[in-house]
C-alpha cells in the first residue's frame, strides 16, 4: 500500500481536501537542486483535518474523478469485502 505525507492547502469541498506534496530533482544538465510541487486530491470522509495540517494518506480505489487516496487506513475487512 503506498503513502503519501504531505501538507493540506483546501479544505473547501466537502469531504474531500487538497494535499500538496515536496518533492527535490535534479536538472539533467545544470545539476542544481530543485523542489517540485504536486497537488492530490484526498477522501476526508469526517472533515477532520485542517488546512496546515502535515497528514499520511493512503491509496484506496478510485472514489470519483479526481479522488485516488484517502485519510483513512484500509482494514484488511474492506480488502475482504472488495475481493467478494
Amino acid at each position: 500500500m503506498r503513502t503519501l505525507t504531505g501538507i493540506v492547502t483546501s479544505k473547501k469541498m466537502d469531504k474531500t481536501l487538497v494535499l500538496t506534496t515536496h518533492s527535490y530533482k535534479n536538472h539533467p544538465k545544470y545539476k542544481k537542486r530543485y523542489r517540485v510541487s504536486k497537488k492530490f486530491f484526498v477522501h476526508n470522509p469526517e472533515n477532520k483535518h485542517e488546512v496546515g495540517e502535515k497528514i499520511t494518506v493512503y491509496e484506496s480505489k478510485p472514489i470519483s474523478k479526481l479522488k485516488r487516496w484517502s485519510t483513512e487506513k484500509p482494514t484488511k475487512e474492506a480488502k475482504t469485502e472488495e475481493a467478494k
